[in-house]
């Protein structure tokens, strides 16, 4: 490699603090900024330190070597707060060690601490990869204590050699393990997050601009509810056209308050609110939440403008506000119902109407909330923010989402696998319908919907997906009073009522449930007439205490991995101490094993009812819901039994030689488009994927002559002819295909057929050898351009879209992913063997996934790759026709850490 050239894109990301900076390439207008940081930023030891010595001309040099025209082989990022220039890191190729370069680095004495020197050799580290850097070198004073620390905290593998008191540091750059990298990135990232957040989530003072005297008036009534919901801080009021509001005193502005607020909340019109903004960002105001909606695109990046540089995090626009119920904040500023009630539900909503409707049920349940976010629009903080929120802030154990959008799935999947392991997160699975299905040019583009890479992306971070606010309501009562059932997931199904027991036994069937078999001799704890066959029918005469020692001996079966209790009124419940509803609340809540209950006569979907033992127990008025709750209780069981599932393996790929055919096709083609067939089958060969012998004709004589090459490799002796032409994609539709071609006449034939039907358009075809029969399979790729790669696998061959038989997962594939995804077809039983067939080479399969899930995540440009169909056989999996499709695409990690830019705040 020999030359190098800087990405000129801009990233703004958190310090340690959680203060904003701008992370962004030096050029020569930086001169002056990098030649302050050096002679006035840092002090003589920084510089002795940085430089190994004390020269006067060091700083000077610096800044010509760093702000000079632009050179291959040089690249610079600083870190701005504001229009101070607080670090910079660099790198440049040495002329010896090939895709090696010298690394140095620079951070403002003031700035110490905060972490931002690791913050930009993050940064420095993925611009270097994209440029085929592989190594940092970097020479250091022994006692240059804070750079080793750096150097032993970022998560990369260090190698040290000593000599007379400096150290040679190398870094290697490999994206080879790591995993630690990015678990030390997270770490980094949660931590800067969280401190960022507590001026939004645990504010000590709060502003509220724009309200007004006006009775009903937005800012009037988030004010009131502020002061009447017993705020721990000072809430002051900011309206330039009026004195006092309800009694007391209102501001003319944010500097004219006694003090700076750590929270304004901004209840005024569209068009101020970028000059509010930049007038609390000035002030030393910490984070806004923006209820104003309507907002045009030039006030949107104004208002992100103001945010960024004044280190601010912001909620909105058009958000309904926030609430924290934690006693030392108490904090109710939305314009909602009422104020939430205290508890441990952490809850974040896009949409207002969904926020009070969530927030309502909840209240009618009696679970308590922890905070409030309604994120609206979504400028800035996101679910991912408050995922990492509730998981340090000590009272979450209980997160309820609704997000319409996501703007980096992949990080907020990696964050909520972390969460998901030590609190339930549920969510409602918003915009599932077709009309966002986009249009699709291959069988694999087909199956990736919204539904199908949103359904990946909730099962792969662990998240409970529900489809509705009363689904979700309906489980999270469950989860929040009673324990998990085995991951089995097997149910005992009691009722007083033979034919509600069945309805129920059908709803736990239907989701997924097991219905175990129960021992005979349970029979003698009821009622004579009772049947213990699961769905258990104890008869209408059984009484709590019946019932309660039957209860109680269920839960001691091994079999049994929770109870669920239908329960009819009938005329004998009526009577004194009869009502078997007894036996549920003079019992404990909380059981060995989860325990709910149907109650027929319930008026509402679900609710509490308290027991004796002081917990609660959840009552739903239908037995699909409560089996719903249920079926969800053992996924979460089911999950949180996985153990750590690494990447999956896919060794031997040849990254160079597909990256040499990638940049080839698109300089050749810079609008991007179908791969040839032979370039096809170069890339998939780089990556180790297994596509059948291809031979590429291009007249009829060439076709023959391939043709006798090839018999003597293909099934029986025969041959398939495949006709090709720029922009192709399903040749069987369009009558491209001839397969059994057992003799030379029929070869030529069949080009001949070719030639006829297709004319000038036709510019080749291939010949293959025909594959010995087996399952036929589709694998494919497709990259989302906000998801990323979307792995999916299904059956294959010409009836693929009607079948419809696909799973998918999101790339990076881990392990376990492998396993499932092929266990999740319907069709399944033909992968393991079926009516007496040999079980087919589900390794050979799997290692397909593993190789096209690391192809992808390798590179973005490769946007369709349909493999169809793959036959696979109990001798391995051969692919015996692809698809490729690349673009031009930048590179991007998205784990990389920096805060999103909202579309409708971006540069026109």
């Amino acid at each position: 490699m020999s030359t190098v050239h800087p990405s000129r894109s801009t990233a703004e990301a958190l310090l340690a603090d959680g203060t904003t900076v701008e992370l962004r390439p030096l050029g020569p207008g930086d001169h002056k900024a990098v030649l302050d940081l050096h002679a006035e930023g840092m002090s003589e030891e920084s510089r002795r330190m940085r430089f190994f010595g004390v020269s006067r001309n060091a700083p000077a040099r610096a800044a010509d070597r760093l702000c000079g025209p632009p050179r291959a082989g040089l690249l610079a990022l600083g870190a701005w707060v504001g229009e101070e220039l607080i670090g910079e890191a660099d790198c440049e190729l040495l002329d010896g060690p090939p895709e090696t370069a010298e690394l140095a680095l620079a951070v403002a004495d003031r700035w110490h601490g905060r972490g931002a020197a690791t913050l930009l050799l993050e940064h420095l580290v993925h611009t270097a990869r994209a440029a085929g850097i592989r190594f940092f070198e970097a020479d250091t004073l022994f006692g240059n204590r804070a750079v080793h620390r750096v150097f032993a905290d970022l998560g990369l593998p260090v190698e040290r050699r000593y000599a007379q008191g400096e150290v040679r540091v190398r870094v290697p750059l490999d994206e080879e393990g790591g995993e630690r990298y990015r678990s030390a990135v997270d770490e980094r990232g949660r931590r800067a997050d969280v401190a960022s957040l507590a001026a939004l989530l645990r504010p000590a003072s709060v502003a509220v601009i724009g309200a007004s005297r006006r009775a009903g008036s937005v800012g009037r009534t988030v004010l009131g509810k502020i002061r009447r919901g017993g705020f721990a801080g000072e809430a002051w009021a900011v309206n330039p056209h009026t004195r006092e509001i309800d009694g007391r005193a209102a501001y003319p502005s944010v500097r004219a308050l006694p003090a700076v607020p750590d929270l304004a909340v901004l209840a005024v019109p569209a068009g101020a609110v970028p000059a509010v903004a930049e007038e609390c960002g000035a002030a030393g105001v910490r984070a806004l939440v923006v209820l104003t909606s309507g907002l045009g695109p030039e006030q949107a990046r104004g208002l992100m403008r103001a945010c960024r540089r004044h280190s601010m995090r912001l909620v909105g626009p058009n958000s309904l506000g926030m609430a924290q119920t934690d006693p030392a904040v108490r904090l109710d500023a939305e314009f909602g119902g009422a104020f939430p009630r205290p508890g441990t539900a952490g809850v974040a909503v896009q949409s207002g109407g969904v926020g009070i409707a969530l927030l309502q049920r909840l209240a009618w349940l009696g679970i308590g909330v922890s905070s409030f976010v309604s994120l609206g629009d979504k400028y800035d903080v996101s679910g991912n923010d408050l995922l990492q929120w509730w998981e340090a802030d000590g009272r979450t154990d209980l997160a309820l989402l609704h997000l319409e959008s996501f703007g980096s799935p992949r990080a907020f999947a990696r964050t909520a696998r972390r969460v998901t392991r030590t609190i339930p997160v549920l969510t409602v699975d918003a915009g599932r319908s077709a009309a966002g299905r986009r249009g699709a040019a291959s069988h694999t583009a087909a199956a990736a919907t919204p539904t199908v890479t949103r359904e990946a992306l909730f099962r792969q971070a662990g998240i409970t997906a529900t489809r509705s606010i009363e689904e979700l309501v309906e489980v999270a009562a469950l989860l929040h009073a009673q324990p998990l059932p085995d991951p089995r997931g097997a149910v005992a199904v009691v009722s007083n009522a033979g034919g509600i027991g069945i309805l129920a036994a059908d709803a736990c069937a239907e989701a997924g449930l097991i219905l175990p078999e129960l021992p005979a001799r349970l029979a003698d704890l009821l009622p004579p007439g009772a049947s213990v066959h699961n769905p258990v029918d104890t008869t209408a005469a059984v009484g709590p205490t019946e019932l309660a020692l039957f209860l109680r001996a269920l839960e001691r079966e091994e079999a049994v991995d929770a109870i669920l209790v239908c329960i009819a009124p009938t005329a004998l419940c009526e009577s004194p101490g009869q009502d078997p509803v007894r036996a549920l609340l003079e019992g404990p809540a909380r059981r060995r094993v989860p325990i709910a209950a149907v109650l027929l006569d319930q008026q509402v979907p679900v609710r509490y009812r308290g027991c004796a033992d002081g917990g609660m127990l959840p009552t739903y008025s239908d037995g699909l819901s409560a089996a719903r709750a249920l079926a969800h209780a053992r996924d979460r069981a089911r999950r949180l039994a996985e153990p750590f599932s690494p990447p999956a393996d896919a060794p031997d790929c040849d990254r160079r030689a597909a990256r040499s055919l990638v940049d080839g096709h698109l300089t050749a083609h810079p609008e991007g488009g179908w791969l040839d067939p032979l370039s096809t089958a170069d890339l998939l060969e780089a990556y180790g994927l297994p596509l059948t012998t291809t031979v590429w004709a291009r007249d009829e004589h060439t076709a023959s002559v391939a043709a006798s090459g090839l018999r003597r490799l293909g099934h029986e002796g025969k041959v398939a002819l495949k006709a090709y032409w720029p922009g192709q994609v399903h040749k069987s539709v369009s009558g491209a295909v001839r397969t059994g071609l057992g003799s030379d006449a029929e070869v030529r034939s069949a080009y001949r057929e070719f030639t006829r039907r297709f004319g000038g358009e036709l510019a080749g075809a291939v010949v293959q050898p025909m594959a010995a029969p087996g399952v036929e399979l589709l694998a494919g790729v497709v990259q989302d351009q906000v998801f990323g790669p979307l792995i999916v696998l299904g059956l294959g061959g010409t009836a693929a879209d009607v079948l419809a038989d696909r799973v998918a997962r999101l790339a990076p594939l881990s392990e376990l992913d492998l396993t499932a995804m092929v266990a999740e077809l319907r069709s399944a039983p033909l992968l393991v063997g079926n009516g007496g067939a040999p079980p087919v080479d589900l390794a050979a399969v799997r290692s397909v996934l593993a190789r096209l899930s690391r192809l992808a995540d390798d590179f973005p440009e490769l946007v369709e790759a349909d493999l169809n169909p793959v036959i696979a056989r109990p001798d391995g999996a051969l692919c015996v026709d692809a698809r490729v499709r690349l673009e031009r695409r930048p590179s991007f990690d998205p784990y990389l850490r920096r805060l999103r830019r909202p579309a409708a705040a971006e540069a026109e």
